[in-house]
């Protein structure tokens, strides 16, 4: 899914620290929930798109996939931004690109114009979205800070269901898809406003550095495998298309080199080794690059089927989707307060849903009830994955838990680039060839949430094995 969940920073809070307000708390969530809304919002409006800017295949694949491809591969470096320079300086800074950037993006004259203002819509976010976390965890203690933790949670699920249902309602007024950018922007200047007079001030200092060389590497790997990914259908597989994907092999092993050689000079590098050595990371990676790239394509897959092949409205399509998502944010609501017990076969579960029910949406394609429940089974079955980062982290030492978590989240965002690109380009191809485009690419997506959910019984047998030796 599309949770965008913050990387913590390691922080102390004082007791003595007086309690925040609830305008604190109110500016920065509004904030996180904008960057959601944004990966939301844009999928409902593809065909709206693709009709008025004349978009191809490929152009419409990274306005959706690119501000996800840079917040993915910026993620920890915005965490490492805010514990150097001040979380304050962080938030506000991305605030402001992201503000500017939405307001650009929805004056974009063209395609190209409207993906390089997506791409920067995604570095402001991966600059503010690290810092809601730690604000909350230096600004509230005790109760205060688990209703904060349980409002953050809230604002997660709540950007889901409300990205697809506000698309489909801003498009049905006739509005063209450029309000769903221009929209938010008098928000985020209200917000940025507040900011500045109500975040606290911190000094920053910290010492973990950036990293340039493994950002620069890891950015270099992601785009070489992305990219001929989205435009090589449109280009009819040139030999550089695929030589670029053979050469982030290359590049990823040249991150990993990287990164080891910032170890042994005593830096701290983005990824260290030693994170993904721990019980439980190995195949929540897995988990969380399989199922999200599902949930990716799904969204993709569904705008351009249900209004392009069944002719529905943009309003139509939009509240089409708020079942899936509504039981995503019930599910992952629901799971912390399940028993220890039923909270470990509850991952491999829901992949047991997710995949069958992907069958049926493709078998139901002609839309109504069917393909209404069939979402819905799939947000629910998706819904685990809000258990997978706990449960592949427990055994994480506490002095890599940001790094574990920013692992985790940035391959995330990784999975559902791959699915729009990797599925995405399946049904477009097919799309107007044949009458089985989105059953191909629904048994497409059931095979990922089986592989996912293969990867989530080690998980749930790792952690087994760790609860009966604790």
């Amino acid at each position: 899914m599309s949770q965008t969940a913050a990387v913590p920073s390691p922080v102390t809070t004082n007791p003595q620290e007086s309690k925040a307000g609830g305008l604190l708390l109110a500016i920065i969530l509004v904030g996180q929930f904008l960057a959601i809304l944004n990966v939301n919002i844009v999928n409902v409006a593809t065909p709206t798109i693709e009709s008025d800017l004349h978009s191809s295949g490929a152009g419409l694949q990274m306005v959706v996939a690119g501000y996800t491809i840079v917040y993915a591969v910026l993620l920890i470096t915005g965490a490492r931004v805010g514990d150097l320079f001040g979380y304050r300086r962080a938030f506000l800074g991305g605030l402001a690109v992201f503000t500017v950037t939405t307001l650009a993006a929805g004056l974009a004259p063209g395609t190209g114009w409207l993906v390089a203002f997506r791409l920067l819509q995604g570095a402001g976010a991966a600059m503010m979205m690290p810092q809601v976390m730690t604000l909350i965890q230096r600004n509230y203690h005790g109760q205060a800070r688990g209703r904060a933790i349980g409002l953050w949670s809230l604002v997660i699920s709540g950007g889901i269901v409300v990205g697809q249902a506000l698309g489909g309602i801003l498009l049905g007024l006739g509005l063209g898809w450029r309000i769903l950018f221009l929209v938010l922007v008098p928000v985020a200047v209200l917000l940025l406003v507040a900011g500045m007079r109500v975040l606290p001030a911190d000094g920053g200092g910290g010492k973990a550095g950036l990293d340039p060389a493994g950002l620069v590497t890891l950015s270099a790997a992601v785009l070489l495998l992305v990219v001929p990914l989205v435009l090589g259908r449109d280009l009819g597989w040139p030999v550089w298309d695929w030589a670029s994907m053979g050469l982030s092999i290359v590049m990823f092993g040249a991150f990993v080199a990287i990164e080891r050689w910032v170890v042994s000079r005593g830096g701290r590098p983005l990824v260290d080794a030693r994170v993904l050595r721990a019980p439980g990371m190995r195949p929540g990676l897995a988990i969380l690059l399989f199922g999200p790239a599902t949930w990716g394509a799904f969204l993709f897959v569904s705008a351009l089927h249900l209004q392009g092949d069944l002719h529905m409205t943009p309003l139509a399509s939009g509240m089409m989707m708020v079942p899936c998502a509504l039981a995503f944010g019930l599910v992952g609501l629901a799971w912390p307060r399940l028993p220890v017990r039923l909270q470990r076969p509850l991952v491999p579960f829901g992949y047991v849903v997710a995949a069958p029910a992907y069958v049926g949406l493709g078998l139901a394609a002609g839309g109504g009830l069917s393909y209404a429940i069939m979402s819905a089974l799939i947000g629910a079955g998706l819904g685990v994955q809000v258990a997978v980062t706990n449960m592949a982290t427990e055994q994480v030492d506490g002095a890599y838990a940001a790094d574990a978590s920013g692992a985790l989240l940035t391959v995330m965002q990784l999975g559902q680039v791959i699915g729009v690109a990797t599925v995405g380009t399946l049904f477009i191809s097919l799309q107007g060839q044949s009458d089985s485009a989105s059953l191909v690419s629904s048994l497409a997506m059931a095979g990922l949430a089986v592989l996912a959910g293969l990867s989530a019984v080690f998980l749930a047998r790792r952690r087994a094995i760790n609860l009966v030796h604790s």
